[in-house]
């Protein structure tokens, strides 16, 4: 099977060898050459690592079947692919919902949780809304109209809130932003929890995220169902999600933190049984 690479040698070296320990041995997996001619590339299915390695094959060839892989749900979406019923992905950020959770765990008592928004992202965080009461928790999504309007609306956002959710909104959660956001919400000692693993390292206070592991795990299933089908599963997570959590942060704040093996195990249990209310300390 045809792989197109991030470009990043390392880095696909590394993901292609852990999905091969996870195929069959007769499974063979072909790196492209960066400088290849993907438009003469024979009928089948094709592999992309990063969203620049898929666009690269979708504006030369729309009918290849493609298993994106690296890509967040929202680049997958800019793309109109409905009808070909021939992409699928292996998507590389983390739901919503888990990340709340991952927020609840972590401040057992917390019960409101404030979203900040684009207006033309509003309609993301529906479900997101409906579903936070499962597990004690209430959301309110403020809506940043205009750029210079951030500030202000963050601000109203941490009044209401226990926490902040971090969104991979790029109009709000912008490198030139999170500073500003980061030094807001930690004067009035509230969280952020997300968007993205490198936010915690900015100075989020902790992360879901997927680890190249599981998703390799997931894309060895997806091409297996290829091979006996002929066709991919729909777009998908990965079965398992790993936490990362800034203790800097957490000191500063005085807030305690579990090991984050045992946070992501909280958050299974929940997302499991969501009818639970004794949270660990």
């Amino acid at each position: 099977m045809t792989v197109i690479g991030s470009g990043k040698q390392t880095l696909d070296s590394y993901f292609i060898g852990l999905i091969e320990d996870r195929v069959s041995p007769n499974f063979e997996l072909n790196l492209l050459s960066p400088s290849a001619d993907l438009g003469t590339l024979p009928t089948g299915p094709v592999i992309t690592i990063g969203p620049k390695a898929f666009d690269r094959l979708y504006r030369v060839k729309r009918d290849a079947p493609i298993l994106a892989t690296l890509v967040e749900l929202q680049f997958l979406e800019k793309y109109p692919h409905e009808t070909s019923g021939k992409i699928s992905a292996i998507l590389y950020d983390v739901p919503i919902l888990r990340q709340a959770l991952t927020g609840k765990v972590i401040l057992p008592h917390a019960t409101k949780v404030a979203v900040l928004a684009s207006p033309h992202n509003r309609s993301l965080y529906t479900s997101l809304l409906e579903r936070l009461p499962e597990y004690g928790l209430e959301g309110q999504v403020f809506l940043v109209n205009k750029p210079e309007q951030l500030i202000s609306t963050l601000i109203r956002a941490l009044n209401y809130g226990d926490l902040l959710l971090g969104t991979p909104d790029p109009d709000i959660y912008h490198p030139r932003n999170i500073k500003h956001i980061l030094l807001t919400a930690y004067r009035r000692n509230k969280i952020l929890i997300g968007p993205s693993l490198a936010y915690v390292k900015a100075g989020s206070l902790a992360s879901s995220y997927p680890t190249y592991s599981s998703m390799a795990d997931k894309i060895a299933e997806f091409l297996t169902n290829y091979q006996e089908n002929g066709e991919f599963p729909p777009a998908s997570y990965p079965e398992t999600f790993s936490v990362e959590v800034n203790r800097q942060v957490a000191r500063s704040l005085n807030i305690p933190l579990n090991q984050p093996e045992h946070i992501a195990n909280r958050i299974d249990e929940l997302l499991l049984n969501p009818s639970e209310e004794e949270l660990d300390d």
